[in-house]
């Protein structure tokens, strides 16, 4: 007997999940023990062509979901509502649910879990981070047994291709970023990739899975952008052995009774694996006390990855209701709190301009050192009016050094911050 799939949304995604099953059908039963088979597929609108069998459409995605005869439903429409609602009425019903809907995840995720888990039914969301990368799964899977320390990566291939082209090419930002649109990497609106929301809602989701407590969601992150990058910033980077790249973190505190999920663009150092990562790729490197330093890279987006995640996480739910059976989460959450950017132990890169005259560098290093934090290095660009102070910190406090450059912005000798960005450490 089959296993029926329901699939709510043909789109880019919805389109290839429909070719992938269609195309490897023989495969896919063998693999599983029993046929897939597309029982339906929900749209707004039948008046277009999806390239599929015409009679698989209906608008009434809340019948779909519900019917007697589907085992699972995909839900690739994005979105909160009627994602969620109609996610929820399939959960009811008894079907597990695969989902790319990372914003619905990020927001809304512990509601759909507990629901799954009191229906006795899975859902899975593998596509919802890092496309065609199998990242999610051996985060609660593998990696199960272990304690994870930090999980960082580059979730996000607008962002990351920007940057590339930034620093590889010497382009500007908007340059940059026309180029991504142009090849289909960025959205007409960029708002989402460039302003870090995307980003944000993937570091929800692999904090929660890293750390296995629900309380995360993609308000807790804070999130900063990479509008501001300058062209400067990429070459103060350079002169320091670093790259520019948006960064999702998530990291135990040091006395582990709390994590910090945090995106927005560092330095990182050259030597560290995912410094190399170019152009629209994803890869995210994982810190682990026993399996150690583990790394997943690939293809972040796109309808074929995407769909390919969505397949495999298809073939999981289908063998778990042969065996009749589920992988539930957050059972047993650990409640780990999110605690605020101010507590975060963070180093900064500081570029000031100043006025060149002595006592211009005591007076920042007493700045400096009135809030607790210490100068790692720092050196003078230029002289007279084009003087300018490039400072390292060690790592310290967030608040206290977004207190010291708060202080410094409005010091008589510094006539502007011209840049601040974080430094992502790396040690062997």
């Amino acid at each position: 007997m089959a296993m029926k799939v329901a699939l709510l949304g043909c789109g880019v995604v919805g389109s290839e999940v429909v070719r992938l099953v269609n195309e490897q059908s023989g495969e896919l039963a063998a693999r599983i023990g029993t046929p897939i088979e597309i029982g339906g597929i929900a749209v707004r609108r039948l008046d277009r062509d999806r390239g599929v069998d015409p009679a698989l459409l209906t608008t009434d995605a809340t019948a779909l979901v519900t019917r007697p005869d589907i085992d699972v439903v995909v839900e690739v429409i994005g979105g909160i509502e009627p994602a969620r609602s109609l996610m929820l009425a399939a959960i009811k019903a008894g079907k597990s649910v695969v989902t790319a809907n990372k914003a619905l995840l990020a927001e809304d995720g512990q509601t759909l879990q507990a629901a799954a888990r009191d229906a006795g039914v899975d859902l899975y969301y593998e596509a919802s981070v890092a496309g065609a990368i199998p990242l999610l799964r051996p985060l609660r899977d593998s990696l199960a047994g272990d304690r994870v320390n930090r999980v960082l990566g580059i979730v996000n291939g607008t962002t990351n291709y920007v940057l590339d082209r930034m620093d590889s090419l010497g382009a500007g930002f908007t340059e940059s970023l026309e180029e991504a649109q142009a090849l289909g990497y960025a959205e007409a609106d960029p708002t989402a990739d460039v302003e870090g929301f995307d980003a944000a809602a993937k570091a929800a989701i692999l904090a929660r899975l890293a750390f296995h407590t629900q309380r995360v969601t993609a308000a807790d992150v804070h999130r900063e952008g990479i509008t501001g990058v300058s062209a400067a910033d990429i070459a103060s980077a350079r002169a320091m052995g670093c790259v520019v790249k948006l960064l999702a973190i998530c990291q135990r505190s040091e006395d582990g009774e709390s994590v910090g999920v945090r995106v927005h663009p560092v330095m990182l150092p050259v030597e560290h694996p995912l410094a190399s990562v170019k152009e629209a790729y994803n890869a995210v490197f994982v810190e682990a006390e026993s399996a150690g330093r583990l790394m997943f890279y690939g293809a972040g987006a796109g309808g074929t990855p995407t769909a390919s995640a969505v397949l495999g996480d298809i073939v999981a739910v289908t063998r778990n209701r042969l065996a009749n059976t589920s992988v539930g989460e957050g059972a047993h959450d650990t409640g780990l709190p999110v605690h605020d950017m101010g507590q975060t132990i963070t180093s900064y890169h500081v570029a000031l301009d100043v006025a060149d005259r002595p006592g211009v560098l005591s007076k920042v290093a007493e700045i400096f050192a009135d809030h607790g934090v210490s100068i790692k290095n720092v050196r003078q660009e230029g002289t007279g009016d084009d003087a300018q102070l490039v400072l390292v910190s060690h790592p310290a406090p967030d608040s206290a050094l977004s207190g010291t450059v708060e202080e410094l912005s409005v010091h008589p000798m510094v006539r502007d911050v011209a840049s601040v960005m974080r430094v992502e450490t790396f040690q062997e």
